[in-house]
């Protein structure tokens, strides 16, 4: 009994501070919401957090005539374009790191895993010369090619999976007469479902988000993103905060749609990948 009664406090306190820190994490997006829903006359005549009433949709049809349907296309494409080109070339070095013996493997395989305490930014000069010098600036290219031949991360997080696979299931299968490339397509790929899940939720996050290199290697308004065209949007037209707030919301939903669906694999996963 004395244990319980002296939990109790500390329980409710732990609640309290949990439910003011979930508070203060969804009022930013409440602060979208609600602001992209209201009329021109609406966002100084209430309060931030008030509704607008009635509700308008009037900052939305703003924001898509002013071209922001354009940029939600190439995010979707460009989006897509690196999941599906990340994903098989970090599948393809995540089990040669796992499963392949050759001569330094293990050396090879931290001094790239090394590369993720280098700072994008420390790249981006480089990287941009080198795109200079193909000829690639504005360009679908530009955009893709950079973060599509792999992630460290990525590649760090499949290994630890494919090493989680049991090896007699490919020793089996070796024995029926199959290769390396069915090995992984038939057996090691359909039991790592859940990785590949959180892999591509990582490469779509990351690429729909990515402001600075889109910002540096286009300039044209048809290879505009949707990250580039919401910081842009405000020189453009003004300052007009509900069609600012609209293009965010337009550009947020997306991801919480693959959140949502994609949570539990996430966090079976990253269980799985930590136990071994």
């Amino acid at each position: 009994m004395r244990t319980s009664r002296s939990t109790t406090p500390m329980v409710i306190a732990c609640y309290a501070v949990l439910l003011v820190g979930s508070a203060l994490a969804v009022f930013p997006y409440l602060l979208v919401i609600l602001t992209a829903f209201k009329g021109p006359g609406q966002l100084f005549s209430t309060l931030p957090w008030e509704p607008g009433v009635p509700p308008s949709v009037d900052a939305f049809d703003r924001l898509f005539a002013a071209g922001f349907g354009r940029y939600l296309a190439n995010t979707v494409m460009v989006t897509v374009a690196i999941t599906v080109i990340q994903l098989v070339c970090s599948v393809m070095a995540a089990y040669a790191f796992a499963r392949i013996r050759f001569p330094g493997r293990e050396a090879l395989f931290w001094v790239y895993l090394s590369t993720l305490m280098v700072p994008p930014v420390v790249t981006m000069i480089p990287l941009y010369l080198i795109m200079q010098r193909l000829g690639l600036i504005d360009s679908w290219a530009a955009l893709i090619l950079p973060t599509a031949l792999g992630s460290p991360y990525a590649i760090f997080l499949l290994r630890q999976f494919f090493r989680s696979i049991p090896v007699e299931l490919e020793d089996a299968a070796r024995i029926d007469g199959a290769g390396r490339f069915r090995v992984l397509l038939s057996i090691v790929l359909p039991l790592s479902r859940p990785i590949l899940i959180t892999v591509a939720t990582l490469a779509v996050v990351g690429s729909w988000n990515s402001l600075l290199w889109p910002l540096i290697i286009t300039s044209s308004q048809n290879k505009r993103v949707l990250s580039v065209g919401i910081a842009l949007f405000k020189g453009e037209i003004g300052v007009d905060y509900n069609a600012l707030m609209a293009g965010s919301l337009v550009a947020l939903l997306p991801l919480l749609i693959v959140f949502v669906f994609c949570q539990r694999f996430i966090v079976r996963s990253v269980a799985v990948t930590g136990l071994r």
